[in-house]
């Protein structure tokens, strides 16, 4: 046997050899799975028993592949994937705002259709143009990405979820930058897989002016507010405070006698963070009625 051919099989058979321990080894016995190797740990086979109590969370990364295995078993097979961002807000909030709005509206949202997991949330969105800034990169701390790394990161994301087979993947943003790159990435998939499974960008998540003016038919944000100018508004505030008081800087604003926006007090926190999650449960309605009317359901 010449020496060429021998490299050229140690070579394919190393090559091979991470795709074969991924598929139960060298005997082809059961997929392995976990991390680990199915033939060394039975906690590693496809088919065995979650040995802890099934997880309440709805994010993925706080759950055990077993958790979400044992999941989609029961009949979750939406994922929504949520596009935030890292941009200024003013003086007062943190520059991942939208991230904050999302770890409570899709939450909300998730477990309100009952049969949906969430995705990380992606921070990293176009934010304005790189070189020379231009939009929100004129400040410091934000993060931009140019629409085509955006595009590709959503559609590994979403190709992703394909591979773990669900059925119905829901794409919400909480920034208009994201809007056309997740729409694009919609698109695409929708003619590639010819809805097999269904990927869906839910525009009406993102409407804050619909959000604004439901909260003011209820008498929780007073009409006729004059702005303070800022990149900042009471609706935004409060939908933050859910997730973490802090993000709003509540506490140094109190102290501060800055507990105000567009002249709507949040000095009293448990009054701002009943209106706040007045904001993310009708939120989390429009978005799930969008995607239970998108998906048939």
């Amino acid at each position: 046997m010449s020496r060429p051919f021998v490299l050229c099989v140690i070579t394919v058979t190393l090559g091979l050899a991470p795709l074969m321990a991924q598929q139960g080894g060298r005997q082809g016995g059961p997929p392995s799975m976990g991390g680990g190797q199915c033939a060394n740990n039975p906690l590693n086979c496809p088919d065995a028993v979650n040995p802890l109590p099934a997880a309440t969370t709805v994010w993925l990364e706080e759950m055990t592949w077993m958790d979400v295995r044992d999941a989609m078993k029961a009949g979750k097979k939406t994922i929504i994937i949520s596009t935030g961002g890292v941009e200024p807000n003013g003086p007062w909030l943190a520059l991942g705002k939208h991230n904050y709005v999302l770890r409570a509206n899709c939450e909300a949202t998730a477990r309100l259709l009952g049969d949906a997991l969430c995705a990380p949330i992606v921070p990293f969105v176009p934010e304005g143009r790189l070189d020379p800034p231009s939009g929100h990169m004129t400040s410091p701390g934000t993060i931009s990405v140019t629409e085509e790394t955006f595009g590709a990161l959503l559609s590994d994301i979403v190709l992703s979820m394909k591979v773990h087979g669900f059925e119905h993947i829901v794409l919400i943003g909480d920034s208009g930058g994201n809007v056309r790159g997740m729409q694009a990435v919609a698109d695409k998939f929708t003619k590639e897989w010819s809805g097999t499974p269904k990927v869906i960008h839910v525009r009406e998540h993102y409407d804050y002016s619909t959000v604004t003016a439901a909260m003011e038919a209820k008498g929780l944000i007073p009409a006729g507010r004059k702005s303070d100018g800022l990149h900042d508004d009471p609706t935004i505030t409060m939908n933050m405070m859910v997730t973490d008081p802090d993000s709003v800087r509540w506490e140094a604003r109190v102290k501060a006698g800055k507990a105000t926006i567009d002249g709507v007090s949040i000095a009293d926190l448990n009054k701002a963070l009943a209106i706040g999650k007045e904001i993310v449960a009708f939120r989390a309605q429009v978005t799930a009625a969008a995607i239970r009317k998108a998906t048939g359901r």
